[in-house]
């Protein structure tokens, strides 16, 4: 009996690994339709694939795949038809246009996502419209929009106010301190709302408002304390300034002489960091490296925020930022996905603890990276990864690592 089992053992391992292998080759067929499914793992992504005839079953999924859609609403009597997307907290955004969700999984989904980003575009370029208004008034702005374009239309307003008063103060003295004066005013309304009764939701938008809102008049009083006549300063261009540009029907944001465009993915009410000097010395640093194609390295002590600044900087742009811990256990092939959906996507990855990984496999994540980056720079429309797919490159992609080298350096 022995030597059957001797015989049969051997066989039926190799037809395992042709199903693993086919297996395999199935999810990455899907993925590279959908380029998030390459951010979930392989048994998540076949329990979504497996219940795919019934599109309900993909709430449970949607906040792997999205950076904050928790739910979906479905119609009434059209079963299949997506109408709303609500976040984690609440807030709710009617889509553009409905989204059907039959046929595969992978092609409503992009649609989906494509619907969402659309979506928040349009609601973008009405704030942006709303704040020319003569009869613009903040409080009601914030009520009627959700607290992403709010935040964007407070940052959009404060942007244009100071670059007038910075281009008209040779002309005008007491421009700036007008101006200055005004955005103390606006800070104080914010603060006002804070002490009547607001729901969770509010008080949280509101606390995020405030919260950016004093950072950006902290920078305008140095301006006017540093007696700054110009909007091509150093002082002024080192900032994140908000613009909405019609021509191109972008929301642009630039950080030095580096322009980001948004990314319109839907945040919900998502919390802010306080910015500090050092956030903003970071911002700086990330926006040229990814202005000359590269990637960003934050180190330093554990706790001291790397992550939460690379995450906070791909809010303040509208991205998808995708956190991975990193450590012994992962290989290059699982690395090489990560990249590959990063690039396809045009989503941020950050690889948290990288010195954590084998050095076998950080030579090979090493070539990767280079692969990757260099055809960015090249501004190529696909290139072929290191296994030999090719793959398409979205140029909003950015590959951040962040180190501690408190531990032991492997």
């Amino acid at each position: 009996g022995d030597e059957t089992l001797g015989q049969l053992l051997p066989h039926l391992l190799e037809q395992l690994e042709l199903c693993q292998k086919s297996l395999t080759g199935y999810l990455e067929k899907k993925r590279l339709l959908f380029p998030r499914f390459f951010f979930v793992s392989d048994p998540a992504l076949l329990e979504i694939l497996g219940q795919a005839s019934d599109s309900h079953t993909i709430q449970a999924h949607l906040l792997s795949v999205f950076d904050n859609i928790k739910t979906v609403k479905f119609h009434e009597k059209f079963y299949d038809r997506i109408l709303t997307c609500t976040s984690s907290e609440g807030e709710t955004i009617e889509l553009a246009h409905p989204v059907t969700a039959e046929g595969n999984v992978e092609i409503w989904l992009k649609t989906l996502l494509d619907q969402s980003h659309k979506t928040v575009h349009n609601i973008i370029r009405m704030a942006a419209t709303a704040i020319q208004d003569s009869s613009f008034n903040l409080i009601e702005f914030l009520n009627t929009f959700p607290a992403q374009v709010g935040l964007l239309g407070l940052q959009l307003l404060w942007t244009r106010d100071a670059q007038d008063a910075l281009t008209n103060a040779k002309y005008d003295k007491k421009g700036m301190a007008q101006t200055n004066q005004a955005f103390q005013e606006l800070l104080n309304t914010l603060i006002d709302m804070t002490t009547k009764e607001l729901t969770k939701m509010e008080r949280s938008k509101y606390e995020t408002l405030i919260l950016i809102h004093v950072h950006q008049r902290d920078i305008f009083d140095d301006l006017c304390r540093m007696h700054i006549r110009t909007p091509t300063d150093f002082e002024w261009l080192k900032q994140c300034r908000f613009y909405f540009n019609e021509d191109i029907d972008k929301c642009i944001i630039s950080i030095t002489d580096v322009d980001f465009q948004y990314q319109n993915e839907y945040l919900g009410v998502a919390e802010r960091l306080v910015i500090t000097p050092l956030t903003d010395r970071c911002y700086i640093t990330l926006a040229q490296a990814l202005g000359m194609s590269m990637g960003g390295a934050p180190a330093g002590p554990a706790g001291t925020g790397k992550t939460e600044t690379t995450k906070d900087m791909g809010r303040c742009l509208g991205k998808y930022v995708v956190v991975f811990n990193c450590s012994d256990q992962m290989d290059f092939r699982g690395l090489g996905r990560i990249f590959k959906g990063l690039a396809q996507s045009g989503s941020w990855g950050c690889f948290d603890e990288f010195n954590r990984i084998d050095l076998p496999v950080l030579s090979v994540a090493a070539q990767q990276i280079a692969v990757v980056l260099a055809s960015k720079k090249e501004r190529k429309k696909q290139f072929i990864f290191t296994d030999g797919d090719v793959v398409d490159l979205s140029p909003e992609f950015g590959i951040f690592l962040t180190m501690n080298p408190g531990r032991i350096f492997k």
